[in-house]
């Protein structure tokens, strides 16, 4: 069975959380700053450097720049060539970790570099203004200004680098299996649909495997 999913999220949405235990209950692993430690093991870049791209694509500068420019993946220039290697081994690993059937994976275009395995289920986390800003406060010990400029930033650089390398829209309802409001679920509760959802599609895809053998 393909205990594959993808976790992309609002800031403040809780979505790190949730996915951590969605894995935890698949009994898969989990992929999120283990990803870095991946890329400095492939590429041969520093930590400090690969730390660096992660910084400058939370930013969201080079991206948005491209996107302004009407530019697309590749065609940037020459100083966001570490950003472009990072995300090109970054691909390659989310790529053997889907064959694999095994993980969950937040973030960093994973739906749109596992497209084509066809039942690796794509969640996206999203919530309401208020409740993502007392999450900032309250877990991240921001002040309710500081929470609100974060989340407006970081938003603005997670959709600038998924439309910028997939040509896509972040957050569009047709890039996922399932999109959930956290304001309205705990995240225990939330883990629990997306694997029970994980489970019964994972039965729904073996049943049609079955029709299609008995033709």
């Amino acid at each position: 069975m393909n205990r594959l999913v993808t976790v992309s999220r609002e800031y403040g949405s809780g979505g790190r959380l949730i996915g951590a235990k969605i894995a935890d209950r698949l009994g898969v692993p989990i992929y999120d700053r283990e990803l870095i430690d991946l890329a400095v093991e492939k590429s041969g870049l520093s930590r400090e450097i690969i730390e660096s791209a992660e910084l400058q694509a939370k930013s969201g500068f080079a991206y948005s720049l491209s996107n302004s420019l009407g530019l697309g993946a590749g065609l940037t220039t020459e100083p966001y060539s570490v950003n472009e290697e990072l995300f090109t081994t970054q691909f390659e690993i989310i790529e053997q970790i889907g064959k694999t059937g095994e993980g969950v994976i937040i973030g960093r275009c994973a739906d749109y570099i596992l497209n084509s395995i066809p039942d690796v289920t794509n969640v996206f986390i999203y919530g309401e203004p208020e409740d993502r800003i007392r999450r900032c406060v309250n877990d991240y010990g921001k002040t309710e200004e500081e929470a609100k400029k974060r989340i407006i930033a970081y938003d603005k650089a997670r959709a600038n680098y998924y439309n910028y390398h997939t040509c896509q829209k972040w957050g569009d309802y047709r890039n996922y299996n399932l999109m959930v409001n956290s304001s309205f679920m705990r995240e225990d509760e939330i883990a629990d649909l997306v694997v029970q959802f994980v489970k019964n599609r994972k039965l729904k895809v073996a049943e049609g495997e079955d029709h299609d053998q008995k033709k």
